[in-house]
């Protein structure tokens, strides 16, 4: 055990003397240009993901914005998730498919909307939804903004010499917030999962039960896993 608490508190102050990056929350101005902010695919063709306001990335506790583009006959997954989603189209057009029975065994055959520039709709909790660009002649760029964002740790208690340092209690908590997910999605009960991430179908009959879950997700990995790699 104090072979553990050593090697943890060594990691605790790594992390407090690593040098600050783009997953860092601190000095992030108030006003910021969104095409400055990191832009990536995160391996999935046809997509530009932008998190404009992120939990991981910028600290956000209720809410997260992302700005997405998809390229003409790419699509997001087949998925659901336990936060509310809003989206607004800010240009081009394309098809949302959502299954209304969406709390039966399985998804479902869904019902199809046709969604164009200036348009929004909003995705109810846990609703099996894709979103497909199906204009051939134009990019689909959406702004969405979901409830619920994927990091929430509560640390109970610490061990007795912790807390002698105010200091290496707060950089214990931060290093366990980067932990937590390995932590997550490998004892936590199905209903905290549910909570906390995001569910992936390979078609409308598959059931409930075997959907994959997807924690954390594709953007929020890096810095997640930032500090973790370099200690392994």
């Amino acid at each position: 055990m104090e072979k553990f608490w050593f090697i943890l508190l060594s990691l605790v102050l790594s992390y407090a003397s690593s040098e600050a990056s783009q997953c860092s929350i601190k000095g992030l101005p108030l006003v910021r240009n969104i095409s400055e902010l990191p832009q990536d695919n995160y391996g999935r063709a046809g997509l530009s993901h932008i998190t404009v306001a992120g939990s991981v990335s910028h600290g956000m506790k209720e809410v997260e914005v992302w700005l997405q583009t998809f390229s003409p006959g790419s699509r997001t997954p087949i998925h659901r998730h336990s936060g509310e989603e809003v989206f607004v189209v800010l240009k081009g057009s394309g098809t949302l498919y959502l299954a209304s029975s969406s709390h039966e065994k399985y998804p479902g055959k869904p019902q199809e909307y046709f969604i164009f520039s200036n348009s929004t709709f909003v995705i109810p909790v846990n609703d099996v939804h894709q979103v497909w660009n199906s204009n051939e002649n134009e990019d689909l760029q959406m702004l969405a903004i979901i409830s619920r964002p994927p990091i929430k740790v509560y640390v109970t208690s610490l061990p007795p010499s912790f807390c002698t340092s105010i200091f290496a209690v707060t950089m214990l908590f931060r290093t366990l917030l980067l932990y937590s997910y390995l932590w997550i999605e490998t004892f936590a009960p199905p209903t905290l999962l549910n909570m906390l991430s995001r569910f992936i179908y390979n078609d409308w009959s598959m059931p409930h039960t075997a959907a994959k879950l997807k924690f954390p997700y594709f953007w929020d990995e890096q810095c997640l896993q930032e500090h973790v790699k370099d200690e392994l």
